[in-house]
């Protein structure tokens, strides 16, 4: 488990002191694929480079099992271990960076040092003999699935291939945790959709904690168990995937998930008259979201059967989130004023959650 209590980190730019973490505390459990995500700025990169402390918090503490708390106390660290605090030591950091593997979006490999010898470069630093070391690099070729590039090069290598040399070298020394800082931002989709199922296999085979840093929510639908978002240096909204996709609460968070979905076009498709769902006194436009059960469910017919409404379709997305059907639509709604306000509240009622669009 990794716990994070009241991080802070302020940078001096320009004369301006910046508050990239402001006051995060989240937990992330053994075993489970953490999502942060956020825009550019939001402090998802300096928290995640927080917790292998490559940035050294201001303020806060952070708690690995395993490890101990390290607490962050006027430029100083602080281990805390039984009760005891004593400072944490350059050979006590280099034990904890060495269990948690991270990996980026350029991939960082040695342009001069073949696969093979780019996977075992962590391990030349240990005390490990060259068979130890042939057998690690290896078993971990086979993990990635890069067994016939063992002595090219990386210039030999596409994008999503140079990925899985970087994550078979994070994982060299055995990590339990692996920080993930925009891996997949800087290749195609192919490669996205195989490097996401790369990590979810490491994920279900390692036992591997995962923390996924990225600013699309596709790759937090796809993946991530837990998310959460993060808005100038705080995190403003947190939980299960489903459940966020299902009903999110803060604006950046609507607009991430209407992103990822296609329904958030709805407005640019009215002003642009490419449909005909303007809101009238006697039509109303509504987004209705079913979870679990209900996304099977005859709602639409048979309310509009049985409160005498009239209900159209005009966008429609049904999407699998932690393998559970979330399906939304956008409809228009008329009828007698009675009727509708009936209806609506059956709709609801029902379990779909009603939104107006604006």
């Amino acid at each position: 488990m990794i716990e994070i209590e009241h991080l802070e980190k302020t940078y001096d730019l320009n004369k301006h002191s910046v508050h990239a973490v402001n006051d995060v505390s989240v937990t992330i459990h053994d075993g489970e694929i953490y999502g942060v995500i956020g825009y550019s700025g939001a402090g998802k990169s300096t928290l995640v480079r927080c917790i292998n402390f490559l940035e050294q918090p201001d303020a806060g503490a952070i708690t690995i099992s395993g490890f101990g708390k390290v607490i962050a106390n006027g430029g100083h660290l602080i281990l805390e271990r039984d009760g005891r605090q004593t400072p944490l030591s350059d050979k006590e950091l280099r034990a904890l960076r060495r269990s948690i593997g991270m990996i980026f979006q350029h991939f960082n490999l040695l342009d001069r040092s073949t696969v093979f010898d780019n996977i075992a470069y962590p391990l030349q630093y240990r005390n490990y003999s060259k068979s130890e070391i042939r057998n690690r690099v290896n078993e971990l070729l086979k993990l990635v699935d890069l067994e016939d590039k063992r002595d090219v090069y990386p210039s030999q290598l596409s994008g999503g291939q140079k990925q899985r040399v970087a994550i078979a070298r994070a994982l060299a020394d055995s990590p339990k945790v692996l920080l993930c800082d925009e891996a997949t931002s800087a290749l195609d989709p192919d490669a996205t959709e195989s490097i996401l199922h790369l990590l979810k296999e490491l994920n279900h085979k390692l036992g591997l904690t995962i923390v996924l840093i990225t600013h699309e929510m596709a790759v937090i639908k796809e993946i991530a168990d837990h998310v959460a978002v993060m808005e100038n240096g705080r995190v403003v909204e947190e939980g299960q995937v489903y459940d966020l996709f299902a009903s999110p609460q803060q604006p950046i968070t609507k607009r991430f998930v209407a992103s990822s979905n296609g329904l958030g076009k709805i407005r640019k498709l009215i002003d642009d008259q490419a449909v005909n769902a303007v809101p009238t006194a006697t039509k109303q436009l509504i987004r209705l979201t079913f979870i679990r059960s209900s996304v099977n469910d005859a709602l639409i017919s048979r309310v509009s059967r049985e409160f005498d409404v009239d209900l159209s379709i005009v966008l429609a997305n049904v999407d699998l989130v932690e393998d559970t059907p979330l399906g939304s639509l956008i409809v228009e709604l008329s009828g007698a004023a009675e009727n509708v306000k009936n209806a609506l509240a059956y709709i609801t009622e029902s379990g779909v959650r009603v939104e107006g669009v604006e």
